[in-house]
């Protein structure tokens, strides 16, 4: 039996929640909040596109763009991998990964029980992965 988690990713203007990417192993710190880091730790939520980008740059145009990408990457084949409304939750989740704006792109990382194991800016995330796994 695989590590299950959830990404959820909070809208910076709302404060709702927008979509619940669940992932059904490999969901530990170590794992899917170190691809996480590795792939998006340097991501910047923007208002709008600036002149002249071609794409290739690390950031979102705001939280909906940036939940978009991360369910891009992951979801490569069938399996793994799915998406589930807002507010889903009881999936058998270990772990629950919400991205939020709050001046920068932050993270919170919680048991399926609800302890915090990590709260902070996502840039400073890859840092504390070793220590809350």
């Amino acid at each position: 039996m695989g590590t299950h988690s959830l990404t959820t990713f909070i809208d910076e203007f709302t404060g709702k929640e927008i979509v619940v990417l669940y992932r059904q192993m490999d969901g530990y710190p170590s794992g899917h909040g170190r691809e996480l880091f590795e792939r998006f730790g340097n991501y910047r939520i923007r208002n709008g596109i600036p002149l002249g980008s071609r794409g290739d740059m690390d950031f979102a145009n705001g939280m909906s763009c940036f939940s978009a990408q991360v369910v891009a990457h992951f979801k490569e084949a069938w399996g793994a991998f799915y998406l589930y409304p807002t507010g889903t939750r009881g999936l058998e989740e270990e772990y629950i990964y919400t991205f939020y704006q709050k001046d920068v792109l932050r993270l919170r990382v919680t048991t399926g029980e609800n302890e915090t194991l990590y709260d902070g800016k996502f840039s400073e995330f890859g840092l504390a992965i070793s220590s809350i796994d």
